[in-house]
């Protein structure tokens, strides 16, 4: 069973970020925990047809990586105001499974995959919370971010805040 079907069979709280840190052999022991967070599904978020616009789910992994970010004490917002750098994403992949409707109870995960000078790989899924509470993955994807220059919009190193989070 690999971390993120554990991940889909552990039960969640729907207030809380939660880590999940896992391995299935000593060598996976570095590996990085996976980030989730909790998303609830609006009115707002539906299509004429009652299911989550598809547009929706790159909103929703948005949010996880922002949150994600938020965990280390990072605040974009901050970063940009400071040293004039800000994340653009450069490629997305997503693989759409089954739709999500309003009210359902979705959990979004981060997992970085990838960590380059200039921009970070990122392997993201959504689970819905199904009636007999079990975790059934309807979303999954992955999201290159590059670090650029505000100004110039060229790419720029990774900032020290960052890469020390990672380590």
């Amino acid at each position: 069973m690999t971390t993120l079907e554990r991940c889909a069979t552990t039960e969640l709280s729907p207030a809380l970020p939660v880590f999940f840190l896992q391995p299935d052999s000593d060598d996976q022991l570095k590996e990085k925990p996976v980030f989730t967070w909790p998303v609830r599904v609006y009115y707002e978020d539906t299509d004429v047809g009652g299911v989550v616009y598809y547009a929706n789910y790159l909103r929703y992994m948005e949010r996880a990586r922002t949150e994600w970010l938020r965990s280390f004490g990072i605040e974009q917002d901050r970063l940009l105001e400071s040293e004039r750098l800000m994340f653009v994403v450069t490629h997305a992949s997503v693989d759409y499974r089954s739709p999500a409707r309003f009210n359902d109870e979705l959990t979004v995960s981060v997992e970085v995959t990838g960590n380059m000078r200039t921009n970070l790989e990122f392997y993201q899924a959504i689970h819905r919370r199904e009636a007999d509470g079990e975790q059934r993955l309807i979303c999954d994807g992955h999201v290159r971010a590059a670090c650029v220059s505000a100004d110039k919009l060229r790419p720029r190193r990774l900032p020290a805040v960052v890469t020390e989070a990672l380590a």
